[in-house]
């Protein structure tokens, strides 16, 4: 029993080691450090602001779009990676934002997002990100205070 169990372990963890080696790992893959004034610039260049909102910034009257309010930045208690971040501004569709109903934030499974990547240069892409990253504040889990309960 113990053979088999220090077996099928052994095979667990080979298939995990091996799922972070192929031609579509992200392995070895990173972007240089961004500039967060030149990614708040580029915010403002691209009118993300049109259907984003974001603390400390007033949307310009005339790229208004009240249909989209989709929030950036601010308290939230999961850590907003740099790879997600990456990831929602050059393929949208990946994953949608949840609070908003699918059918404000996307036509038929499309994201209603603009696609950039045509448009953005990577740098812009790199500070935009770096940009994003630091206006998100975390917040602490705070317990229930409430005991475990144990059989």
């Amino acid at each position: 029993m113990k053979y088999l169990l220090l077996g099928f372990f052994s095979i667990i963890c080979l298939s995990l080691i091996s799922c972070d080696s192929g031609p579509d790992s992200p392995r070895g893959f990173s972007f240089p450090k961004g500039d967060i004034a030149k990614g708040e610039a580029v915010l403002i260049k691209y009118q993300c602001l049109a259907c984003h909102k974001m603390n400390g910034f007033v949307r310009d009257v005339d790229i208004n779009n009240p249909e989209l309010n989709v929030n950036l930045g601010g308290m939230t208690s999961k850590v907003k990676t740099y790879a997600e971040l990456v990831t929602s501004v050059i393929n949208p569709s990946h994953k949608f934002v949840q609070g908003y109903p699918i059918e404000s934030v996307a036509i038929e499974g499309k994201s209603k997002m603009t696609n950039f990547n045509d448009i953005m240069t990577v740098t812009e892409l790199v500070n935009l990100v770096t940009f994003l990253e630091s206006q998100y504040e975390l917040v602490p889990y705070r317990s229930t205070g409430y005991q475990y309960y144990r059989y």
